[in-house]
C-alpha cells in the first residue's frame, strides 16, 4: 500500500468531484480563529542534544506519584506493578503484534488472550469473558446496549454511586436508542435497598446497573439490586473493581448477569488515564450478543489443540446493522499485562493484595476520623476508598496538602453540585504504608482551620 501524498492534480480532481473550489471550503463551518495555527511563538530550531536537555527539564516539572504521596483514587488507582510485567510486555513478539486475524500464525497472542479470558471468568464467577474493550466505561456502555437488545426494553436503572464518567459514557452510547434512565434511591453512601420496591418505572426494565464498590467507595446491596431487577424481568449489570474480588463475593455469585470493569488495578500503570483495558464477563445465554473478540479453543484435523477467534460479530466482519458493536480496537497488550500480573501474584497473592488495600484504607479512615472536625461522611462499609466530611472546603485542603507533597484526594463537588463542598474522597492501596497514612493524618490536622 502506497502512502505518498496526493499530487495537486489529484487534489483538484477530488475537489471537483465534491463540488468544492478549494480545500478551505471544507472547513468553513469552523470559526477561523479556531483553525488558524500561530507558530510565531515557537523558538528557532536547536541541536538534538539541546532538545533532549529541554525535554528532560520539562519532564522534571511533572510531579507524579513517584514524587508525591498520592491518596487519589476516583477511578484510577496506584498499585505496585512487578518489574517482570513491563519486561515481558516489551518483548518484540508481544509489543509489535497486531490483531490476530490469522489464527495459524498468531497462536501465541491467541493463547495470551485465552488465558486472560479464563482468568476474568475465574475472578467474576461467570461463564464467558471477551477481550478488546477500550476501558471500563466503554465496557459498561456495551453491556447496556446488550441488555436493551436482549430484553427489547429501554428502561435502565442507575445507582447514585455510579461513577459520573461511567454515567456519561453510557448516556452518550445510548443517546439514539431511546433509553430512559431512572435513579435508584440513595441513603448512607449506597442504594437504599428497603426503598427499591416503592419506586415507579417509566417502562419495563431492561437492566439495573450497580457499581460495587461504588464511586464513593461504599459497598452496595448488590444482591438485593440484582433480585429486584430479575423480579422485573431485567438483567443486572455489575461494574466492579477487579481487585476488590480478592475479598468480596464475585458478581456471578450475587446475581449479576454481566460483569464489567477496568483492568487497570491489575498491572497497568496510571499513565495519565490510559491506555487501559475493559473486561466483560457474562452468562453463556448472552454470549452471542457480546461485543469484542472471543478466543476459543478447539482441535485440528490431527487432534491437536488450536486457538481461534470466534463469535466476531463486529462492524468490520459483518453487515453494520447486524453488528454487536463498532469498536474495532485491540487492547491485547494491556490484557497481556493483566494476565502476567495475575499469573505472578496467583490466587493467594491476589487475595493478600486485596486484604492490604482493605486494611490500609480502614487504618487511614480510623486515624483521619480522630482529627478534630473530621468525620466519615457515611457509615456504610467500604473497600479501599472512602469519603471524609471536613470542617472546610475540600478544595482548600487539597491545595494546602499539595504544598506538603501529598495528593489529598478528590473533592466530590468537582463531580456534581449535589455533593457538599466539604466532602473529600480518598484512597489508600497497598502502596501506602502505615507511616504514609500517619503522615497524611498529621498533614491534614495541620492544614485544617483551628
Amino acid at each position: 500500500m502506497v502512502y505518498t501524498p496526493h499530487t495537486p492534480a489529484e487534489i483538484q480532481s477530488m475537489l471537483q468531484t465534491i463540488g468544492a473550489a478549494a480545500i478551505e471550503e471544507l472547513f468553513e463551518a469552523i470559526p477561523r480563529t479556531d483553525c488558524q495555527a500561530d507558530f510565531s511563538t515557537l523558538p528557532a530550531g536547536k541541536a538534538e542534544m539541546d532538545v533532549w536537555a529541554e525535554c528532560r527539564r520539562l519532564a522534571g516539572l511533572n510531579r507524579g506519584v513517584h514524587r508525591l504521596r498520592s491518596f487519589l483514587g476516583a477511578g484510577a488507582y496506584e498499585h505496585f506493578i512487578p518489574a517482570v510485567v513491563d519486561h515481558l510486555l516489551r518483548r518484540g513478539e508481544f509489543f509489535t503484534a497486531y490483531t490476530p486475524y490469522q489464527a495459524e500464525a498468531s497462536q501465541g497472542t491467541l493463547q495470551a488472550i485465552y488465558e486472560y479470558q479464563s482468568m476474568i471468568c475465574a475472578l467474576t464467577a461467570l461463564e464467558v469473558a471477551n477481550a478488546s474493550l477500550y476501558d471500563g466505561a466503554s465496557a459498561l456502555a456495551e453491556a447496556v446496549v446488550m441488555a436493551v437488545r436482549h430484553t427489547n426494553r429501554t428502561c435502565v436503572a442507575l445507582t447514585t454511586g455510579l461513577h459520573p464518567a461511567l454515567r456519561q459514557v453510557v448516556q452518550t452510547y445510548t443517546r439514539y436508542l431511546g433509553v430512559q434512565f431512572i435513579e435508584l434511591p440513595f441513603a448512607n453512601g449506597a442504594t437504599d435497598a428497603a426503598a427499591l420496591d416503592r419506586i415507579g418505572l417509566p417502562g419495563d426494565l431492561a437492566a439495573a446497573i450497580v457499581q460495587h464498590p461504588n464511586s464513593l467507595g461504599c459497598l452496595e446491596p448488590a444482591e438485593a439490586i440484582a433480585n429486584w431487577a430479575h423480579r422485573r424481568g431485567g438483567l443486572c449489570i455489575g461494574a466492579v473493581n477487579p481487585l476488590s474480588l480478592g475479598v468480596l463475593q464475585p458478581p456471578g455469585k450475587w446475581g449479576a448477569d454481566i460483569a464489567v470493569g477496568d483492568g487497570q488495578p491489575m498491572g497497568i500503570p496510571l499513565s495519565f488515564g490510559g491506555p487501559y483495558v475493559g473486561f466483560m464477563a457474562l452468562r453463556k445465554v448472552l454470549a452471542r450478543r457480546m461485543p469484542g473478540r472471543l478466543v476459543g479453543c478447539t482441535l485440528d484435523r490431527k487432534g491437536e489443540k488450536g486457538l481461534v477467534l470466534t463469535l466476531q460479530t463486529r462492524e468490520q466482519h459483518i453487515r453494520r446493522e447486524k453488528a454487536t458493536s463498532n469498536i474495532c480496537t485491540n487492547q491485547a497488550l494491556c490484557a497481556l499485562a493483566v494476565t502476567i500480573y495475575l499469573a505472578l501474584v496467583g490466587k493467594t497473592g491476589f487475595q493478600k493484595v486485596a486484604v492490604l488495600n482493605l486494611e490500609r484504607s480502614h487504618y487511614l479512615a480510623e486515624k483521619a476520623a480522630a482529627v478534630r472536625g473530621v468525620r466519615p461522611a457515611w457509615s456504610a462499609p467500604f473497600f479501599n476508598e472512602f469519603v471524609l466530611e471536613l470542617p472546610c472546603k475540600a478544595e482548600s485542603v487539597v491545595r494546602a496538602m499539595k504544598e506538603k507533597g501529598i495528593v489529598a484526594g478528590w473533592p466530590l463537588a468537582r463531580w456534581s453540585e449535589r455533593w457538599p463542598k466539604n466532602l473529600l474522597l480518598l484512597c489508600a492501596t497497598e502502596t501506602k504504608s502505615k507511616a504514609d497514612c500517619d503522615a497524611y493524618v498529621e498533614a491534614l490536622a495541620g492544614v485544617l482551620p483551628r
